[in-house]
């Protein structure tokens, strides 16, 4: 995917049909909001009704949500940017993930809209109740708290300095992604999987524009540009 301009303000408009634009957009809550009790309930169920262990529970869900940060590179990697031959594969593509690295700092799009994430998060529960049975409904919410982690990290690191040094990777890795390379940097909630298949960022070489970074960062005349 590549563009004669990246754009810092504004949003790219991917349906005429007014009602299907309103349908790309989003706000993180409104996530939180769908998700949250979804991921509680597959807890609950799993203890009072399926009656497994707190261990069991436990354990099951972090894998849920290890899991999660490996479905999230593999996406992100061979999905989002996969090499569309057609103009009809290039418009999907563009509509999954093009726009936002043409306008990354679109706010509302950042995380996935409502209607295809539930789809898709339905498809992907049918898949792991077919592998692990009564085990899915605690993975199955570990995996929704991974994504939920990973929209919330997206939105941070398109939106805030990072609130911690140690975070301070994750956001330059992302941000070379956008700026410097899109064969690289494919892990938001995490580097592991870029540092074992080799697409992380050299860190330590890559110089750091602090005036770049600057205008990555959202602040208050911008909000207003966009809103405007």
């Amino acid at each position: 995917m590549k563009f004669e301009k990246i754009h810092n303000k504004g949003q790219a408009q991917l349906f005429k049909n007014h009602y299907l634009e309103m349908l790309t957009k989003t706000h993180p809550l409104v996530i939180w909001g769908i998700y949250s009790p979804v991921m509680l309930y597959c807890l609950y169920y799993s203890r009072m009704g399926l009656r497994f262990s707190f261990l069991h529970i436990g354990l099951t869900f972090i894998a849920g949500a290890f899991f999660w940060t490996f479905f999230e590179y593999i996406m992100h990697r061979f999905i989002f940017h996969m090499i569309a031959e057609s103009e009809k594969a290039r418009k999907i593509v563009y509509v999954l993930h093009g726009n936002h690295h043409e306008y990354p700092r679109d706010r509302e799009r950042l995380f996935m809209p409502p209607v295809p994430s539930l789809i898709l998060a339905c498809m992907i529960f049918l898949l792991m109740f077919g592998v692990m049975r009564e085990n899915s409904f605690m993975f199955f919410s570990g995996f929704l708290l991974g994504y939920l982690l990973y929209g919330s990290m997206h939105y941070a690191i398109h939106a805030w300095n990072p609130p911690f040094k140690w975070l301070k990777p994750l956001w330059r890795n992302h941000h070379l992604h956008h700026y410097k390379s899109e064969h690289q940097g494919f892990g938001v909630s995490t580097t592991i999987w870029d540092r074992i298949f080799g697409t992380m960022f050299d860190l330590k070489k890559e110089k750091e524009d602090k005036e770049k970074v600057k205008e990555l960062m959202y602040i208050r005349k911008n909000r207003e540009a966009i809103k405007n």
